[in-house]
């Protein structure tokens, strides 16, 4: 993807974009409005910082901010670099360069960050979700009716045979006591990570067509601990 002109100017052989910190700086310092030290170290770390972040940054999230060549290259340098010495001059230059970023530039990964993050997050709370959805299908007859109810495209007969496979395939309660004693979870079945898959696909799926509807507990879906509706 071609990439826009910048309008900018050079210094000392580098170029400087308009808008772009080191351009904000170079002014301030012409009008003598020059930021005391501690501001300038806690700025450049902040962008230093932000740079690094990128390292973890999806592809998909990456590839559209465009970012310069040089600066690409230094991030996949820093990613190769192990000692720490060199790793500390490797994100110092990282901080130079995105120095030279304009504010937009700037903003666009800080956005692509935040969209990173916050994707985490979900993913982290549907993990959670699905494994309190897994616990109570197992130990719970109601909970069964109630995911049939509140997910109707699952295949039922599916769902059930994999309940009541995991359910034959869990460990007696004193390997299970033994195996948590010692720090380790208890060995399960096939069918019981398979259970896991089909509720955390059912679950990212309804993300997708009506986020607000999430509830866990098969009481939130109006049953009773007895299976019957409320």
């Amino acid at each position: 993807m071609s990439r826009k002109p910048k309008r900018g100017y050079f210094v000392r052989g580098q170029f400087v974009a308009e808008g772009s910190e080191m351009d904000l700086e170079l002014k301030r310092e012409q009008r003598g409005e020059v930021p005391s030290k501690t501001e300038l170290k806690s700025h450049s770390a902040e962008l230093q910082a932000l740079g690094e972040q990128l390292l973890a940054l999806r592809a998909d999230l990456r590839e559209p901010l465009d970012l310069p060549a040089r600066l690409i290259d230094a991030l996949q340098e820093l990613a190769r670099i192990k000692d720490f010495e060199g790793r500390r001059r490797q994100s110092q230059f990282v901080g130079k360069l995105m120095r030279l970023l304009d504010a937009d530039q700037i903003d666009a990964i800080r956005a692509a960050l935040e969209v990173q993050r916050k994707g985490s997050a979900a993913d982290t709370l549907r993990l959670h979700a699905a494994e309190r959805w897994r616990e109570r299908l197992v130990e719970d007859d109601a909970a069964v009716g109630a995911w049939v109810t509140q997910f109707p495209a699952t295949d039922a007969q599916q769902l059930r045979a994999l309940v009541r496979q995991a359910r034959k395939d869990a460990p007696a309660p004193a390997s299970a006591q033994q195996a948590l004693s010692t720090g380790q979870a208890p060995r399960q079945g096939r069918a019981y990570r398979e259970l896991f898959q089909l509720v955390r696909d059912a679950l990212a799926q309804a993300e997708d067509s009506a986020p607000e509807v999430q509830p866990i507990d098969a009481e939130d879906a109006g049953y009773t601990d007895d299976g019957r509706a409320g």
